[in-house]
């Protein structure tokens, strides 16, 4: 995956879960993907931003104490 595409499908992972914890705030929601993100240093990138986005999602649903709300239909994973 490209260093830019993998940017874009982030952007879309922030998004995601911005409208599956809007009560987390834009600012907790970047901070769970940027330390997603982190961790995923290895050479094979065309996974990373699904793996950063079940990470973050599940760092988030820890500390806000419940599930996500459900994403909408046709909102699912887009980032190819």
């Amino acid at each position: 995956m490209q260093q830019q595409s993998e940017a874009q499908a982030l952007d879309g992972v922030r998004s995601r879960l911005a409208e599956q914890f809007p009560e987390a705030g834009e600012d907790a929601v970047a901070s769970a993907v940027t330390a997603a993100h982190a961790k995923m240093t290895g050479p094979i990138r065309d996974y990373v931003p699904v793996l950063v986005e079940h990470t973050a999602r599940d760092r988030l649903a820890r500390e806000l104490g419940h599930h996500p709300r459900p994403t909408p239909p046709g909102a699912a994973l887009t980032h190819r």
